[in-house]
């Protein structure tokens, strides 16, 4: 039987106590269902920051991810009200002039009621969205992050980067969150390293890590296996067994120590 918890952030204490155990922390945009690799990345720092007050992207995956059908991989897109370009992520509204929930919501039946722990997916679901402090995508991901966590047992503390007033931008303004909370390790997706600025980390001295993505295939419908769609897949085919199967093969890599 599925127990769900609440869907409450998964740590209480004040900002102000951090620095005492702090070390290790990842930052990442809030995601509309994300993959596995988002989850084991929650699990294997000390804490969590939801990059909420960052430039929101068309398209991309804070408001749409992918599933597995009989035709390969599919969208799975949450409708939004996107006015401009300068739109930070907590100030994008989910837009509900259609039922796009009942949409979902067949797509799911019409993909995965085969899968033995299909109803757990169900009831992760549940009712976001329909309340209205959902309407904003920013909490409706974070949320449903929230949820999905606490069903893989993942008990990282998490908190959004807009609770801070952070200065410069790029590594700077990375790094400035890093030091209000009393980082000593960062670690990043290895995509980032493209635009890091390995000196920042150095001169402040942050230990740098990139995640290793190298994950096992499980049990999975509809042919070749694909590692590259929602977690809720992988929940859907292996239910409360995905706990255990999170964590990547190879080791993270150390770029700055």
């Amino acid at each position: 039987m599925l127990h769900l918890y609440p869907a409450t952030p998964l740590f209480t204490a004040t900002r102000t106590n951090w620095a005492r155990y702090l070390v290790r922390v990842g930052v990442i945009q809030p995601s509309f269902i994300p993959w596995r690799g988002y989850f084991d990345f929650i699990a294997s720092v000390d804490v969590f920051i939801f990059y909420d007050d960052v430039q929101f992207s068309k398209n991309g995956w804070r408001n749409r991810n992918r599933i597995k059908t009989n035709q390969g991989s599919r969208w799975i897109t949450v409708p939004v009200k996107h006015r401009n370009l300068s739109q930070l992520i907590l100030e994008i509204e989910i837009d509900n002039k259609f039922d796009w929930r009942k949409s979902h919501f067949g797509i799911w039946k019409a993909w995965y009621s085969d899968c033995p722990f299909y109803s757990d997916v169900i009831q992760l679901l549940g009712d976001l969205g329909e309340r209205a402090v959902l309407s904003n995508l920013s909490r409706f991901n974070i949320e449903l992050i929230t949820r999905i966590a606490r069903y893989l047992e993942i008990k990282t503390p998490t908190v959004c980067s807009s609770e801070w007033q952070l200065a410069g931008k790029g590594t700077d303004r990375l790094i400035d969150l890093l030091m209000k909370i009393g980082a000593t390790t960062y670690l990043s997706g290895p995509s980032a390293d493209a635009y890091l600025d390995k000196d920042l980390f150095r001169a402040n001295g942050i230990r740098l890590e990139y995640k290793e993505y190298n994950y096992s295939p499980y049990p999975q419908l509809w042919g070749e296996f694909d590692g590259f769609v929602t977690i809720l897949d992988m929940i859907a085919n292996c239910g409360p067994a995905s706990s255990s199967m999170l964590k990547s093969r190879v080791p993270d890599r150390v770029i700055v120590s």
